[in-house]
């Protein structure tokens, strides 16, 4: 008996909760028109979006730094150099009594990421600083860097950001060994410009590393300008200057023995090029195509069937959410946002190799500031400065390219709800692209490639590529 009136107990209850909710229904540009609410919750400006311009940012002490010269026919062409501050191997450094130079060797490591056409023909010039880049007082993607005409190295060939690289290997008081290193770029600097600006300094230059930087001032390493419009595609390559790396300009000399007059020891030894000693810089410019340039330049209030995102401080996508208000009004009470998934579709036709579709793109918003923000379902916080948001779950937050359905997918349950409960304020979402590794709010510059997505208006043309926003939700009275 007891058992028969625990049950028509939780009946009862059952009951009192089904009668105070209406059915689950679903929002969006695809929802069965039968589940719609009174017929008005589909509307083709749900989302609005436009292409605008990223941000500058700080390249002083990036993971790893672009270079290169990438010609898309699509978005235009990209061009990255760097400014390269160089290091004394310790201080007071001495290269001994009658030193004599074999060679110099400017080293590059790669960082393993690559875009564009690696067997297109890289034309690489190298030029001293005009002045002390580790002097500088900004490092922003934008500036420009002075430097001295005269070519003090070339290379011209193909690159290999991924094969390792076999290597002489210079031991003092020893025979010379073959050794397999990571993969590197090697540029043979001009002897005579090492011996005057490095080689032959006092001994007080090379005392401390500012010493020596105030005279060496430092390298420009840039694709050859006249060479650009030979390379068909390019591509951007990253390197490697982290301190554990080994890039730098890496000498071989020969100098007398400190023992005995009548031998000659043969020496190498690394000027490192490290953004644990050194700021470092990467200058990147755009030539943006026409179809670019026109949504850059239009009014925002106009849209367009496509728009784009570009890492390296390029292009982001701005969105908007204007009909959400409008939607919590006509359904009239309290919304439960149950699940909430932006669907973002690539253009059609757009993941053409060499330009494949970024592997991971991100979504922010911005606060009233200004400032990037994460979302609250990516807003897990780090345990130390902040407790983050209990609903975050960036596991299933999304952002990564889907090759099947040719798309991408977020889960934004929680900012849908904040949006509608009027807890959080759209002062601007975006879209960028970011690292497949590390997800980015900043503008990215460890990764070149884009993405060409869709928008919120149908385009027969394009495929109906669309960005999407589905909501499933319960009413509550």
């Amino acid at each position: 008996m007891r058992f028969i009136k625990l049950d028509l107990l939780t009946l009862l209850i059952s009951l009192f909760l089904f009668a105070s909710c209406e059915r689950t229904s679903t929002i969006g540009l695809e929802v069965d028109p039968s589940n719609v609410i009174q017929g008005t919750l589909i509307d083709t400006a749900t989302i609005s979006s436009r292409t605008v311009k990223d941000d500058d940012a700080n390249t002083s002490a990036l993971s790893r730094y672009p270079f290169g010269f990438l010609n898309d026919q699509t978005l235009g062409s990209t061009t990255s150099s760097l400014a390269l501050s160089v290091n004394v191997p310790i201080d007071a450094y001495s290269f001994g009594t009658n030193a004599v130079l074999d060679s110099a060797i400017l080293v590059l490591n790669y960082a393993g990421e690559f875009y564009g056409d690696s067997t297109a023909t890289y034309n690489i010039d190298v030029h001293q600083l005009n002045n002390n880049v580790a002097k500088e007082n900004s490092f922003l993607s934008s500036k420009t860097y002075p430097f001295n005409s005269s070519i003090v190295a070339n290379y011209t060939g193909k690159v290999f950001p991924t094969t390792p690289i076999k290597v002489t290997d210079v031991l003092t008081g020893a025979k010379d060994t073959i050794k397999t290193n990571t993969p590197q770029l090697r540029v043979k600097l001009d002897n005579n410009f090492i011996n005057t600006n490095i080689v032959n300094l006092s001994a007080t230059d090379l005392k401390y590393n500012s010493y020596f930087q105030d005279k060496f001032k430092g390298l420009y390493v840039q694709i050859k300008p006249s060479a650009k419009g030979a390379m068909g595609n390019g591509g951007l390559m990253f390197f490697n200057f982290a301190s554990t790396a080994g890039s730098g300009v890496m000498l071989y000399y020969r100098k007398q023995n400190a023992t005995t007059t009548t031998l000659t020891d043969t020496v190498s030894i690394n000027f490192p090029i490290s953004t644990g000693s050194s700021p470092l810089g990467a200058s990147v410019s755009r030539a943006y195509s026409t179809q670019v340039q026109t949504q850059l330049s239009a009014d925002p209030k106009l849209q367009f069937a496509t728009t784009y995102l570009q890492p390296l401080g390029g292009l982001r996508t701005k969105l908007s959410f204007p009909y959400l208000q409008k939607m919590k009004t006509e359904v009239g009470g309290k919304m439960i946002v149950n699940k909430a998934e932006l669907i973002v579709d690539l253009s059609t036709g757009t993941d053409v190799a060499p330009f494949r579709a970024a592997p991971r793109i991100a979504l922010y918003r911005a606060d009233i500031a200004g400032q990037r923000k994460n979302l609250p379902d990516n807003d897990a916080g780090n345990g130390v400065t902040t407790s983050g948001d209990p609903r975050a779950n960036p596991s299933t937050f999304g952002g990564y390219f889907d090759s099947t359905k040719k798309r991408y997918v977020f889960i934004v349950t929680a900012y849908m709800q904040d949006l509608l409960d009027g807890k959080t304020q759209d002062y601007g979402t975006y879209l960028a692209v970011t690292p497949s590794s590390t997800f980015e709010v900043l503008p990215s510059f460890g990764v070149a490639s884009r993405a060409i997505i869709g928008s919120f208006k149908k385009n027969p043309a394009a495929g109906d590529n669309l960005i999407k926003l589905n909501v499933y939700y319960t009413k509550v009275n």
